[in-house]
């Protein structure tokens, strides 16, 4: 049988209550438990201090036998001073998915076509006319010094 040290769940609809308890790992989310050893209140403000109460000393206890905390207990531990808990580091958690990227890559490529589409649109398109007879100009020019 293996313990751990988990939240149980209270409160009415919309208005959650949790217990600290130590429980058997098999038992119901709400079921049957060996032990409560605090509470832990989220609709309170988080620097309230009856946000989190935790008898830490039972907790001691718990742990030295081998009871395992969940994810959140384990973070009401380490705020308690009463097992450090190694921070962890996921880099890539803000990092877009695939289809993210590639709808990010289209839109960038819209963007430069219709950049380079304005380009075009805003060249005065008298500029390549002008030039053909300038240089057509100095030619006859030339030929007729000759």
């Amino acid at each position: 049988m293996s313990v751990s040290i988990r939240l149980s769940r209270g409160g009415s609809k919309k208005r959650p209550y949790y217990r600290i308890v130590v429980a058997n790992s098999t038992a119901p989310r709400d079921g049957a438990y060996l032990e409560k050893i605090g509470t832990y209140n989220p609709m309170l403000a988080k620097d309230d201090e009856k946000r989190v109460i935790l008898d830490g000393e039972r907790a001691k206890h718990w742990l030295s036998v081998g009871a395992q905390p969940t994810d959140r207990v384990a973070r009401f531990l380490d705020a308690a001073g009463v097992k450090e808990r190694v921070a962890k580091n996921n880099p890539k958690k803000a990092e877009p998915g695939e289809k993210a990227k590639e709808r990010a890559e289209e839109r960038e490529a819209k963007a430069a076509a219709a950049a380079e589409a304005a380009a075009e649109a805003a060249k005065p398109k008298e500029e390549p006319v002008a030039e053909a007879p300038a240089e057509e100009a100095p030619a006859a020019e030339e030929t007729t010094e000759a």
